[in-house]
């Protein structure tokens, strides 16, 4: 859980590197939230489920794009790189295999490893 709380901590921080575990536990904890929130509003009202996991997602906007932002830096590639998210199918194909990649061994460009053990403070 703390992988969770350690980005929704470093939300607006879209300099240096952020470990695969990092990522896609934040990930997995979106999806879990995501669709706690979407069957709890669909029980109370059929609207009221997607209501929930818009305002979900609007709160996890910018922690969102921290994360994967750090990630694209561990592998050594920019930020903007997230733009390919805009290619409909095949720029999110792209962005799942870089997310995926291993991180550079070592400092790169944008600071220094991230910790396999915790997130980096």
């Amino acid at each position: 859980m703390h992988w969770y709380t350690d980005v929704i901590r470093r939300y607006a921080e879209f300099d240096g590197r952020s470990g695969r575990p990092e990522f896609w536990w934040f990930a997995l904890w979106n999806i879990v939230i995501t669709g706690v929130l979407f069957i709890v509003g669909a029980a109370v009202s059929s609207s009221h489920g997607a209501l929930l996991v818009d305002l979900y997602g609007l709160l996890v906007l910018l922690p969102s794009l921290g994360v994967e932002i750090r990630r694209l830096h561990d592998t050594n590639r920019s930020g903007w790189w997230i733009l390919l998210a805009l290619i409909p199918i095949v720029g999110t194909i792209v962005l799942i295999v870089f997310f995926a990649s291993a991180g550079t061994p070592g400092p790169n460009r944008y600071g220094a490893e991230p910790s396999s053990g915790a997130a980096v403070a």
